[in-house]
């Protein structure tokens, strides 16, 4: 049994904690609170992300610390990720345990196909340009062996404890038997990545030496439409599809203008509006890794949408 840390107590923290458990480790699991659901086998604890010494005392002796950090609203990001990106990566040079962080596509920026890890991070926008960044920065102290570091990329979530993602928020009035709205293009291409795949890959990653150093993608099902992918959701819980309708366009650029979070979805809007398709093949060949199967995926979405 070793001892890890995970930073983050949202959806892929907690399911980042409940797979090293089942891995057999001895787990904390640390938030701004300190508090929460309780967790079989995990410990939680109060800390600020923010604050190196406070992650140096407790991260001492672990083998690895799990950057799952979530902000709360994208409109901060430029002021809330930079402090807890450093202090995460002192953190892991004095310690020497393993950072293992939770990435996106965003670094990516627009493009027309299928993402790999070999593709540059060519992101212009402020919250691509801003991960791209902070792995950037964690590559490089990693070549220099001032740290060990590795990254995870998914794409939207869907999953257990998933409420506040495109596809889940969508999901609750569809399986309500109600017309659903999502961004962009109903019909375009979108991968979706399930939590616990999320999970899987970061601590898998993190307890791989082999794996150190690099980008991975967390292993995702093949790309749906958001319909489909609605539809998918509604079948798993023995509902009916609903018609799936898009926003209009003018809810991002007049509701911009008084709503932060519909202003800073402008920046990300492709991702909607044209196939946004991820390939985890590379994790897959390398660790056997495979995504959740597809109806569990849906089934488990469905289930958090009812309940809410």
């Amino acid at each position: 049994m070793s001892h890890h840390v995970v930073v983050g107590a949202g959806p892929v923290g907690r399911a980042t904690a409940a797979e090293l458990v089942r891995r057999g480790h001895e787990v904390v699991l640390a938030s701004r609170s300190g508090t929460g659901p309780e967790i079989a086998g995990v410990r939680r604890a109060a800390a600020d992300a923010a604050d190196a010494d406070v992650l140096t005392k407790l991260v001492d002796g672990a083998e690895a610390v799990y950057n799952c950090v979530n902000p709360p609203s994208y409109h901060i990001w430029p002021i809330y990720w930079p402090p807890i990106a450093e202090a995460l990566a002192t953190t892991a040079e004095r310690t020497g345990a393993v950072l293992a962080v939770t990435g996106n596509l965003y670094p990516y920026g627009p493009v027309d196909v299928p993402m790999t890890e070999d593709l540059p991070d060519a992101a212009i926008g402020v919250k691509g340009a801003l991960r791209a960044h902070m792995w950037a920065d964690l590559e490089r102290r990693h070549r220099e062996g001032l740290l060990r570091a590795v990254e995870v990329r998914g794409s939207d979530y869907m999953g257990p404890g998933v409420t506040e993602a495109h596809i889940p928020i969508a999901a609750k009035r569809a399986v309500a038997g109600k017309t659903a709205r999502v961004f962009g293009d109903p019909s375009a291409l979108h991968s979706m990545t399930d939590v616990r795949d999320m999970a899987t890959a970061l601590v898998t990653v993190a307890t791989e030496p082999t794996a150190w150093g690099r980008v991975w993608h967390a292993p995702t099902n093949p790309a749906r439409s958001q319909a489909d992918t609605l539809a998918d959701v509604c079948r798993a819980v023995d509902r009916a599809p609903v018609t799936v309708r898009s926003w209009p366009g003018a809810m991002l650029s007049v509701g911009g203008i008084v709503v932060p979070f519909l202003r800073e979805m402008r920046e990300t809007a492709y991702q909607f509006q044209r196939d946004y398709v991820l390939d985890s093949s590379a994790i897959t060949e390398a660790f056997g890794l495979t995504a959740t199967p597809w109806d569990e995926v849906c089934r488990a979405t469905g289930e958090v949408a009812l309940s809410a």
